[in-house]
């Protein structure tokens, strides 16, 4: 390959690496601010994450439009093909990601009103805490190839699963001691669900780091425990 046409095609990919960094950094400002917003009952910030959520949207259809272009044009091989496909898998579990922050968002204006004791929101701060040590580690394991730091992330799905579980129960017990608790303590709910989800879609980005690597999926299921939809609560006495 001509040299010119070389350097043009690894500054095509140097643009989606740092298409990636910027989409990366705008949905864990998203996520950061959404869990602020609901902590604070800040419909202020609230606002202006929805609002974050157009660039990501952007910034996405970008990185998927240059992508398929570099694809048609350059015809990647090996190693190269994958970081493209790689680019537009990420992309689009950032995405998602930012919409999931966004809901959260819109959660925070529909429960401003309602007043209710702190320590029930902690739960999901907690979760959420967590869910972003998550996101940040897997967007540096992506922009360093770190497979390794990518399985560490992986693996750890399941203990998010598992405080998802366990605040399930603790949001269905409030509802059952106090009806008045039930608008509030639903909108909690939808809102850990959509943590969840984010960790769902952080562990999405480290198989597509191993992917990337190693040109295989990563191999085995899952450490889901997410019995939610199963899950019962005793009446209190």
């Amino acid at each position: 390959m001509p040299g010119h046409i070389v350097t043009s095609y690894d500054t095509d990919l140097e643009d989606l690496r740092r298409s990636i960094s910027e989409m990366g950094g705008v949905a864990e400002k998203m996520m950061t601010e959404a869990t602020d917003a609901l902590v604070r009952r800040d419909t202020q910030l609230a606002q202006a994450v929805i609002v974050a959520d157009k660039r990501l949207d952007t910034l996405q259809r970008e990185i998927e439009e240059r992508a398929v272009l570099l694809i048609a044009r350059r015809q990647p091989m090996a190693i190269d093909l994958r970081e493209t496909i790689s680019a537009i898998r990420v992309s689009g579990d950032l995405e998602r990601i930012g919409d999931l922050a966004k809901n959260i968002a819109k959660r925070v204006v529909a429960i401003s009103d309602q007043a209710q004791a702190q320590k029930i929101v902690l739960g999901v701060q907690h979760m959420s805490d967590l869910v972003q040590e998550q996101l940040k580690d897997v967007l540096d394991a992506y922009a360093s190839r770190d497979v390794n730091a990518a399985h560490n992330v992986w693996e750890r799905d399941g203990e998010i699963d598992a405080l998802y579980n366990s605040l399930f129960r603790e949001l269905l017990t409030y509802m059952m001691e106090d009806p008045r608790n039930i608008s509030f303590c639903t909108h909690l709910l939808f809102c850990a669900k959509n943590v969840e989800r984010i960790g769902d879609h952080t562990t999405n980005i480290a198989e597509t780091i191993h992917y990337l690597s190693t040109g295989e999926n990563l191999a085995g299921d899952r450490p889901k425990n997410d019995a939610s939809n199963y899950a019962t609560v005793a009446p209190s006495a």
